[in-house]
């Protein structure tokens, strides 16, 4: 559909948009800063290339927006915001422009996102590293950049710090319980939460001895890891 730009007007409503006018009717709502971009203007004669351009700048826009809807609830990776707009049917092109863009203006980046969620996990719900990890790959973040966070962030032996502070806090849930069974619940507990085998094992026994106050020598242990 080609035609003559007769009016382009902002609306009341929403004076960031307009509409605009072709031939003396209504064609569609556009942002300003496409109507700047592409310099629209009454009297201007758009051809069908001209008009399919302008469906897709205002498209660009709209995915823009929406990225940004969704990046002000919290932070996301760039698998996260790919797959919301693919959801919101925009194609590729402009799914791929739109992270692009949000990249450029350090608004997207998966080592800031990774580093966030690392912080907040360590804060609010501690998590050994193989679970930080497999979390992460969740939200698509990249192996290598999983890995270069983790490794800056935490060390071995902060590991079994977190470690032995859940375990401490989990084993006054435990008191009273059979050595085994507070070893076999204990292990369950910390494996769940994505402490590797070696870091378990040391934290366990000494949440018995301070819960305790014995190491049970010559008792057989439980050991889930078998």
């Amino acid at each position: 559909m080609s035609g003559t730009i007769t009016a382009i007007r902002v609306q009341r409503k929403n004076p960031r948009r307009a509409s605009l006018y072709l031939d003396g009717r209504f064609l569609m709502g556009l942002s300003i800063e496409v109507v700047q971009d592409l310099g629209l203007r009454r009297g201007q004669l758009l051809d069908d290339a001209e008009m399919e351009a302008l469906r897709r700048a205002e498209a660009q826009r709209r995915a823009y927006q929406d990225a940004l809807r969704l990046l002000s609830y919290r932070p996301r990776s760039c698998a996260e915001v790919r797959i919301y707009l693919a959801g919101q049917e925009y194609d590729q092109a402009q799914v791929e422009a739109t992270v692009a863009r949000l990249q450029e203006l350090g608004l997207l980046d998966d080592r800031a996102f990774a580093r966030t969620w690392v912080e907040n996990r360590r804060a609010l719900r501690p998590r050994g590293r193989q679970a930080l990890s497999a979390e992460l790959r969740q939200k698509g973040v990249a192996a290598e950049v999983i890995a270069e966070v983790l490794d800056e962030s935490r060390s071995g032996e902060d590991e079994v710090g977190v470690a032995l502070e859940l375990a401490r806090a989990r084993a006054r849930a435990l008191q009273g319980l059979p050595r085994p069974v507070f070893f076999r619940r204990l292990q369950g507990f910390l494996a769940r939460r994505g402490f590797p085998h070696e870091v378990i094992r040391e934290v366990v026994d000494r949440a018995w001895v301070e819960a305790h106050g014995d190491t049970g020598d010559g008792e057989d242990l439980p050991d889930a890891f078998a």
